[in-house]
């Protein structure tokens, strides 16, 4: 049969996301949601927008964009909104990087990169971990054009130290190149953000969602910090391809979460103390893995095939995510739920490796 699609459409190799199942009965740890509600006051200011739905939202988010900076310690023209962070890293390829200069980027890592690349035409080249997990920092530092990771990493849920980004930053400077940190789970660890470098470097852009650390993952609203000069060109490819990202609800319901800062902290308080409280039972039974910079872990065991227990997992309504990649397929990514499930986890665990 003909087909009426494009050579790129027919070639490209899409971004597969994790399950989304649809029986109520999973105890779903597969796609690093949040585990809490977001804050109650996202519901009472999305509501009293539902009558002016027949209006156009902000061009700008400029409400939304005030509420972040203010929380960053920055001007409202050195943030950028969009629709999730993945439409905020989408724009980045084609108004930072130039199609004929290699984007450098960790072999494991997030695994949109490689597909943005692709869609936008960029060549890229990924670099091979340092013992699987970490990332080689100068080797992502030697080529000529633009270096994206993120930071934390997913889904080896690694960090790199602010000072080696601050490095990584002035190495893209005095190449004239942009940098850009992806810090999808930055709220999960206790390191400074690359945000605290913006004043120093106008080649530096750091993209954040607030799906993990807000619980706004169905919401969909994404944003980019950086000098105003860099961030124009984000905005030039938005009003190229959608005016308009963010409707009234979304940035109603984000500058509320924002503005929640009390709420926030007591979310990402219990989650890291259920992270640390699961991490002490994985590595009892005999799991391996660092130390979790995000609302994840990523394990294997010393002994039991990965697959094995996932596969076991999935058999008792639990799912989590793995990657049947050669270096990594023996891990699985586990995102941090409540308490309660995570014994739950640990309680299935411990029958499987029996």
């Amino acid at each position: 049969m003909q087909s009426f699609l494009s050579r790129k459409a027919q070639a490209i190799e899409p971004y597969v996301p994790g399950e989304q199942p649809k029986t109520a009965d999973i105890i779903k740890l597969n796609t690093n949601e949040n585990p809490f509600p977001p804050s109650p006051k996202v519901l009472e200011a999305i509501s009293g927008q539902v009558e002016k739905l027949r209006l156009y939202p902000e061009i700008d988010g400029e409400t939304l964009r005030c509420a972040i900076a203010k929380n960053e310690g920055l001007q409202p023209d050195e943030v950028f909104v969009g629709n999730g962070s993945d439409e905020v890293l989408a724009f980045c390829f084609p108004a930072f990087f130039n199609a004929d200069e290699e984007i450098f980027m960790p072999e494991i890592t997030y695994t949109f990169y490689e597909v943005y690349a692709t869609l936008f035409g960029n060549a890229f080249r990924k670099i091979p971990m340092i013992d699987t997990l970490d990332v080689d920092v100068d080797k992502l530092l030697s080529g000529s054009g633009g270096v994206i990771l993120a930071n934390p990493n997913a889904p080896t849920s690694k960090v790199l130290p602010l000072e080696t980004i601050e490095k990584m930053a002035l190495k893209q400077l005095e190449k004239g190149k942009v940098l850009v940190v992806d810090e999808a789970y930055a709220a999960f660890t206790d390191q400074p953000s690359a945000a605290t470098l913006i004043s120093k470097y106008p080649n530096l852009c750091v993209t954040r969602t607030m799906s993990k650390d807000h619980s706004m993952a169905g919401l969909r609203v994404g944003y980019a910090l950086g000098q105003a000069s860099l961030l124009s060109g984000l905005i030039r490819i938005k009003d190229s391809f959608n005016s308009y990202p963010l409707d009234r609800l979304a940035i109603v319901g984000a500058t509320a979460a924002i503005e929640d800062v009390a709420y926030f902290n007591d979310c990402m308080s219990s989650i890291k103390a259920t992270r640390a409280y699961f991490t002490e039972g994985l590595r009892a039974r005999g799991f391996v893995l660092p130390d979790s910079n995000t609302n994840f872990v990523f394990c294997r065991h010393e002994s039991v095939s990965g697959k094995f227990i996932f596969d076991e997992l999935r058999k008792r309504n639990i799912l989590v995510r793995r990657f049947d990649k050669p270096a990594i397929r023996e891990y699985m990514r586990m995102t941090i739920g409540t308490q309660e499930q995570m014994k739950t986890v640990l309680s299935a665990l411990d029958e499987i490796l029996k």
